[in-house]
């Protein structure tokens, strides 16, 4: 049995699965989650300023197969809004309420190997 806490390698992306799980559950529930519970699942600590770079291959494997944003559902304890690194071209009371209403529960989750891929072409993008 592996432990997202013991993984060595590909750390992030172990991460971002862990997030994809964890937001799915949230989804289905229809709620939201802040940065600080979320992180405080993941890391039993406060670890809100790492969480970026683990949320984005979540959001880009959701953008580029047509699926609702999932991160839109993460959002600061304070203001209530997902973080300006989200990419979202929607209304975010939109894609939440798109977020909730899609059966997540009938799709597969990412394999890290895809979660790799999106992160890949984002890099192969920037460099074009």
């Amino acid at each position: 049995m592996k432990k997202f806490s013991e993984i060595q390698t590909n750390k992030q992306l172990s991460r971002a699965l862990q997030i994809w799980q964890i937001l799915v559950g949230i989804a289905m529930n229809r709620q939201t989650i802040t940065y600080q519970k979320l992180s405080n699942l993941m890391f039993h600590k406060n670890a809100m300023g790492v969480l970026g770079p683990m949320l984005e291959p979540v959001s880009r494997f959701c953008n580029e197969n047509g699926l609702p944003p999932l991160t839109a559902i993460v959002v600061n304890a304070e203001t209530g809004l997902s973080g300006d690194g989200i990419p979202t071209e929607q209304n975010l009371n939109e894609a939440k309420e798109q977020v909730f209403k899609f059966d997540w529960y009938d799709i597969f989750p990412p394999t890290i190997e895809e979660l790799e891929q999106v992160i890949a072409t984002k890099k192969a993008e920037q460099n074009a």
